[in-house]
């Protein structure tokens, strides 16, 4: 990926301009987003100056990133009454206001004698006329959208307190051709859906993507030559490798927070137990030991823990335990099953795929099983994943066609689409780009 170069706090150029940069306990504007229901926040979003189209489309990006969040409402354009906004100049506040701007970004892109872009931009606080953030950042023209992500990550975290998601991309199996013949491949996103890229020909079924912490490489299951074999895949270079060969089969895939193990689940003799890799010496420990099927592991954010399935009990339900295998403890006790549990990046909750009543549900708990709220509900809903700042989740849908990715944010308010070329499932949230 292009490298980006970031200049923050330009506050050198707001000197000149005779402003000063607003610092967070003088800040009028914030979103708590600690709250069940959040009022969208009115935000103006108007075109960078450019000297092509260039200045409109990355306002464009940064707009749908925040809409999308829910946290943020942006003003229709022709409600403006400034029209000659600049980042060099103290905006007219009282233009902004009238309309119920609470927060104004002005921005510029200029290309330099070398052909990368130079993109800078400006946060206002319109009520108290304070500027609240101001960064630049060059990068190559065709990185330019990721340039905007990255912008609209600083406006998130300096309204929110929260770390932004929109510098992410999204691992998943894009599926096509028809439901007796779906072809599978790996492909990879931004997480608005743009951006898509096929990591693997169709020619043998794929499932379970999952990033490693390290951003750089993937593993996932592959039917290739009859047999399951779970595989690493470096993303820069598109080097592929298998972790091993195991008998039987293998599910689920996943990376230790520090990406120096995977653990998952594998099927011998009828049932299937839990295992972790370590990926330098490859030598294999085994977690679980029963004659249950125990499944869909998932290491807490500080690899202490695993939470994982298992129907020793009669049916599917929730267990955490010790990254050594110790302490297994069941925590879900609702009705019905609890599948795909996903341990948040922050720690304080788990995601699942529950059924019940007929329909799937994906929702949260935290980590000894109490406070559990159903997000979503539908007809088949499954493979909850989550955003780096543990505050939305992917998932994806099938209403009869064929899967389709879904997020949705911890309020269960906030569900939104996310158009893939094809058909769309096993989501997988990268951690934040650097």
């Amino acid at each position: 990926m292009t490298r980006l170069i970031r200049s923050v706090a330009l506050a050198l150029a707001a000197a000149t301009a005779g402003l000063a940069l607003a610092s967070t306990a003088n800040a009028q504007v914030e979103i708590d987003i600690t709250r069940g229901n959040v009022a969208p926040l009115p935000i103006a979003l108007p075109s960078f100056q450019s000297r092509d189209a260039l200045g409109a489309k990355l306002i464009e990006v940064v707009s749908a990133d925040l809409k999308r969040s829910g946290l943020f409402a942006p003003i229709n354009p022709a409600a403006f009454i400034q029209k000659d906004v600049t980042p060099d100049a103290t905006p007219r506040f009282q233009d902004w206001t009238v309309i119920n701007a609470q927060a104004l970004v002005t921005g510029r892109v200029t290309p330099e004698a070398d052909g990368r872009l130079r993109v800078e931009f400006r946060l206002w606080d319109t009520y108290a006329g304070q500027q609240l953030d101001g960064q630049q950042f060059y990068a190559s023209p065709d990185n330019w959208r990721r340039i905007a992500h990255i912008i609209s990550d600083a406006i998130y975290e300096r309204l929110t307190g929260e770390k932004g998601y929109f510098d992410t991309r999204i691992v998943f199996v894009d599926e096509s051709g028809a439901k007796t013949d779906r072809k599978k491949r790996l492909a990879i996103m931004d997480q608005d859906g743009a951006n898509v890229r096929y990591l693997s020909q169709g020619g043998d079924l794929v499932l379970t993507p999952r990033f490693s912490p390290n951003r750089q490489e993937i593993t996932y299951m592959s039917f290739g030559q009859g047999e399951p074999r779970v595989y690493l895949l470096q993303l820069e270079t598109g080097q592929r490798e298998v972790v091993g060969n195991f008998p039987g089969m293998t599910f689920s895939p996943r990376f230790s927070p520090d990406g120096q193990k995977v653990v998952m689940s594998l099927q011998q003799d009828g049932n299937s137990n839990i295992y972790a890799m370590d990926l330098r010496s490859r030598a294999t420990t085994r977690l679980t030991s029963t004659s249950a099927i125990d499944t869909s592991p998932s290491y807490s954010p500080d690899g202490s823990k695993v939470v994982f399935e298992s129907d020793r009990g009669g049916r599917s339900q929730i267990y955490v335990m010790g990254a050594d295998g110790s302490g297994q403890t069941r925590i879900s006790f609702g009705q019905g099953t609890y599948n795909t549990p996903v341990w948040s990046p922050r720690g304080d909750l788990i995601a699942f795929t529950k059924q019940s009543g007929g329909q799937f549900q994906i929702g949260v708990m935290k980590p000894d099983g109490s406070g559990e709220r159903i997000l979503t509900s539908s007809f088949h809903a499954e493979g909850p994943t989550w955003a780096p700042n543990g505050r939305v989740i992917m998932f994806f849908r099938d209403q009869g066609g064929g899967p389709q990715l879904y997020s949705i944010d911890l309020t269960g308010r906030n569900e939104q689409k996310i158009a893939t070329p094809n058909y769309g499932s096993d989501p997988a949230w990268s951690p934040a780009l650097e």
